[in-house]
């Protein structure tokens, strides 16, 4: 499969989210189709275990956007 160029950089923030989104919902139930890096299993088990452990806490998607957004602007 050839590269796809884009000119991403000519984006607004808001587009590059509504983009992001886009391909997500595109790629899910595909999930089969990914071959993750092994160290990518070693990473969620770590933030689990942190996680159950009350070390880190979890957030929604919105939540997380939210956050993003305050970081970049």
């Amino acid at each position: 499969m050839n590269r796809f160029e884009f000119p991403i950089t000519q984006l607004t923030f808001t587009q590059k989210l509504d983009l992001m989104e886009t391909l997500w919902a595109d790629m899910i139930g595909n999930e089969k189709k990914l071959d993750s890096p092994a160290w990518h299993e070693a990473v969620l088990n770590d933030r689990e275990a942190a996680l159950n452990a009350g070390k880190i806490s979890a957030s929604s998607w919105e939540a997380a956007k939210e956050r993003i957004k305050k970081n970049v602007s």
